[in-house]
């Protein structure tokens, strides 16, 4: 069985037309970017981040993490605290509003995730997931 080996190409398409379509769900029902999802779903896991951790793991510069943080705080789904032992540091923490929308982003989100893996088996996107976290592992900055 053949199959198209234009990786790099597919990838690319196939990333610019899921990112379209995630920015059309988040904006239109969520009521945010899929980067300030995003965001919401590391302060999740990691509330109390400094801006360039969340932006390391966001993969954009840091100058691009401060709009992006200002923006956010101005819509009240984070706020910005001053570390308790070290008071030049500032860390980003979910409001109640950025908990709320996180929960709305992410049953938006579901769906997706099950329409992406359907028709596959667990076998088939175990290998997909290990190829994707490869590709990440490789290329990291």
């Amino acid at each position: 069985m053949s199959h198209d080996r234009r990786y790099i190409f597919l990838l690319n398409l196939a990333q610019k037309r899921l990112q379209r379509h995630i920015e059309q769900q988040t904006e239109n029902r969520a009521g945010i970017s899929a980067v300030q999802a995003g965001a919401l779903f590391i302060l999740q896991k990691q509330d109390g981040a400094l801006s360039g951790e969340l932006a390391a793991a966001l993969d954009i510069a840091p100058s691009a993490m401060t709009g992006l943080a200002d923006r956010m705080v101005r819509a009240g789904l984070i706020e910005r605290r001053t570390d308790t032992l070290d008071r030049r540091i500032n860390r980003l923490w979910l409001t109640d509003n950025g908990r709320a929308a996180a929960t709305r982003a992410l049953a938006e989100l579901a769906p997706l995730n099950k329409a992406l893996s359907e028709g596959f088996s667990e076998e088939e996107m175990a290998v997909i997931s290990r190829w994707l976290g490869a590709v990440q592992q490789r290329f990291q900055p």
